[in-house]
């Protein structure tokens, strides 16, 4: 019994740091799709971006990438996720992020 609570232990720090990556996820989906949104009905596309990405979230630091094709906006957001839960975030390397989103583009 008394080696089976510290294997139980690490199983759950585990457990709630594949869920912190999940939520940050999650999040860096949300931002990607504002993002592209944004850019998608913007004169200036890469600075609607950036701003709408970096105003749903706050996870920091945010690289997000624009691309503007003929009637098309795609944004790529990425974070890199720090694992810093004890004894597991040791464990695990960290985890980097990336969601994509892509919008008709409507220039005004």
């Amino acid at each position: 019994m008394a080696l089976l609570l510290p294997l139980v232990v690490v199983l759950l720090l585990g457990l709630l740091q594949v869920a912190l990556v999940g939520r940050d996820q999650l999040a860096l989906e949300l931002a990607a799709r504002e993002a592209a949104r944004a850019a998608s009905v913007s004169a200036a596309p890469v600075v609607a971006a950036g701003t709408a990405a970096r105003r749903v979230t706050s996870l920091a630091p945010l690289g997000v990438t624009v691309t503007v094709g003929a009637d098309t906006v795609t944004v790529t957001v990425t974070h890199v996720n720090r694992t810093d839960v004890p004894l597991a975030g040791r464990l695990l390397a960290d985890v980097e992020l990336r969601a994509r989103a892509t919008m008709s583009w409507e220039p005004p």
